[in-house]
């Protein structure tokens, strides 16, 4: 998947133009994902992020038979354009989402059926010398264009399962809107909205049989990890007080 805040200019790698393009990685100084203050997780992430990161659903438009569509997200800061797991370009963070290791590399879509491995050419580990090769001398895909594939096509099956696992909770209507507030030591008051959480409430409502179903699919597991995540959110506040002190008072 392409997230244009981080992939800046993905282009398909291409044997015949990019037969000398080479990668420094890894990636050290992650800086390109500054401006990112969500990025999507898989359900598969969701029990080793829960750990770490608050994990909570937003609405991702609709499909083609016009029904709303659900995506899973990690929450990186409070504000638009500021990732709160970032300081000094060093990820702070324990678990990093797998949208992020498989960068600069990520895969667009070319119609329905055909997709392709994209580069981020406007990342600066991009060069020509002092990196690992895309393609062998002989013009062969080399071991680290072979392994990312084979990663980003492990992703993009993840992305379909999630997919569908949000479908379901849609069909559920377990979802609510969600609001954080927080209160800064200062007195400070800060609100996050915009957002979705499964309903507790309503998941009791729901018959026993889908309740056992959900625990049989594994979904009632992910729904639970994504309730322990919320408890992450603290963190966030913690970070963004570190990052925006309170003015100091002005003497008289």
């Amino acid at each position: 998947m392409i997230n244009q805040q981080l992939h800046i200019k993905p282009v398909a790698v291409d044997r015949a133009q990019h037969r000398d393009l080479q990668l420094s990685l890894p990636v050290t100084d992650w800086s390109v994902a500054s401006g990112l203050n969500s990025i999507f997780v898989a359900v598969t992430e969701f029990g080793d992020a829960s750990r770490d990161l608050p994990i909570v659903f937003v609405n991702a438009g609709q499909d083609e038979a016009g029904k709303p569509l659900v995506a899973p997200i990690a929450v990186l800061g409070l504000h638009p354009g500021e990732n709160l797991f970032l300081k000094g370009g060093q990820w702070r963070g324990r678990y990093m989402p797998a949208v992020l290791r498989t960068y600069p590399f990520c895969i667009g879509r070319i119609d329905d059926t055909q997709f392709a491995i994209c580069v981020d050419t406007a990342w600066a580990g991009v060069g020509t010398s002092g990196g690992e090769a895309l393609f062998n001398a002989d013009g062969a895909a080399s071991p680290l264009l072979e392994a990312a594939q084979k990663q980003l096509e492990v992703v993009e099956t993840e992305i379909q399962r999630t997919r569908l696992m949000c479908q379901r909770l849609a069909e559920l209507d377990v979802l609510r809107d969600m609001r954080f507030d927080a209160t800064f030591p200062d007195g400070r008051t800060h609100t996050v909205d915009g957002f979705l959480t499964v309903d507790e409430a309503r998941m009791k409502e729901l018959p026993d049989a889908v309740i056992l179903d959900l625990y049989r699919s594994g979904m009632l597991s992910v729904i639970h990890a994504h309730w322990v995540s919320l408890g992450n959110m603290r963190s966030l506040v913690d970070w963004y007080v570190e990052a925006h002190p309170a003015p100091e008072p002005v003497v008289a």
